[in-house]
């Protein structure tokens, strides 16, 4: 355990260190070659700026796995389908690319962690939500492909305000993490590797992105740290199905409440856009931090809420998994509803506000 303790804490050092040491010259070499994110009617920053640091995360998160963690268990996998997603966001950071092409992009990482003839990661079983246990083969890869991606996407549309998307995903992943340390044996607990590798690669990142931004995450880093905490959701799932791990057969509801912010944001916007007559994929201002600012908050202590609020709801399904997964589902979902009604209800009373004004 002490080896394992000190190669962790040398590894998020390293990813630290590259993506502290990397940011500078990628803002340096984005300012010098033009390849600057211009502000528009969507956007809450009022300046050019880089959206390449996630080369900067990508680089300490990658070079600190290679060297330091062992590498089965679907770890290869991994790797091989973020070098994918690093590379369709690296193109739409630098020219823009459809939603079409990124969505093949996310299909082919997917089909590389799901069907390598080394280890399967997909979700295999419901553990009884709705009564549902084991999932037929089909329905297995087509739940894991809809979690990947919605996981994936979740993440990249959370990433609106500067440093937001790094404090969101940095919780997640070291909540999965020290489960991972703990309980993930020898199947799981090389994963505690790949959350302290992203975390450390996001904090040196973090330096540079907290309000005013100096450099932004863009889709390239978006997409791959998405991407990478739809791996840990599953495996997480899977090991409280496989080692009796503290939450056992709860744990599916417990990564729901883990993963609270991102997809809370993601399913009310979509929802919002569709009664609305829209479709789902049209850009808006009604997430849940673009509400949150039209109350008044700055863009510090809106990310510093939206990270409690976290926080809050993950202390919450940890420290009543006991319930199992529907009451904590809809637990969950309770919450949602009226956190969405309290959202709406104020942007309506500022609307009419506006309108006397």
């Amino acid at each position: 355990m002490p080896v394992l303790g000190v190669k962790l804490v040398l590894s998020a050092l390293w990813s630290f260190l590259v993506a502290l040491f990397a940011v500078p010259s990628i803002i340096y070499i984005a300012h010098l070659k033009n390849m600057l994110d211009t502000p528009n009617v969507r956007t809450v920053h009022e300046s050019l700026t880089p959206r390449l640091g996630g080369v900067a995360i990508f680089a300490g998160f990658m070079s600190a796995l290679t060297i330091f963690a062992p590498l089965e268990n679907g770890i290869q996998q991994l790797l091989a389908g973020c070098i994918v997603l690093f590379f369709v966001g690296l193109k739409d950071d630098l020219v823009t690319i459809s939603v079409t092409k990124k969505f093949i992009g996310q299909l082919l990482a997917t089909g590389i962690i799901m069907v390598m003839p080394d280890i399967e990661i997909r979700i295999t079983s419901f553990q009884g939500i709705f009564g549902i246990h084991e999932l037929p083969m089909g329905v297995s890869y087509a739940i894991t492909f809809v979690a990947i991606v919605g996981i994936t996407n979740a993440i990249n549309l959370i990433d609106g305000l500067d440093g937001l998307a790094g404090t969101i995903v940095s919780i997640i992943s070291a909540t999965f993490g020290y489960y991972f340390l703990r309980y993930g044996g020898p199947s799981y607990g090389n994963y505690a590797y790949v959350a302290i590798c992203l975390i450390g690669g996001i904090i040196g990142f973090l330096r540079y992105n907290f309000h005013r931004a100096s450099i932004f995450m863009g889709d390239t880093g978006s997409l791959v740290c998405g991407f990478i905490v739809s791996v840990l959701t599953i495996q997480f799932v899977e090991m409280g199905a496989t080692t009796g791990q503290p939450f056992g057969a709860s744990s599916p509801s417990v990564a729901v409440g883990i993963l609270f912010v991102p997809l809370f944001d993601t399913l009310r916007v979509f929802i919002i856009r569709m009664l609305a007559g829209r479709s789902p994929f049209s850009p808006d201002k009604n997430h849940v931090h673009h509400r949150m600012l039209a109350m008044g908050f700055q863009q510090i202590s809106t990310v510093l809420l939206l990270g409690l609020l976290n926080l809050v709801v993950i202390l919450f399904v940890i420290n009543f998994a006991a319930l199992g997964n529907t009451l904590l589902i809809l637990a969950l979902v309770a919450f949602s509803v009226l956190l969405s009604v309290f959202l709406g209800v104020y942007h309506s009373k500022r609307g009419v506000q506006r309108r006397v004004a």
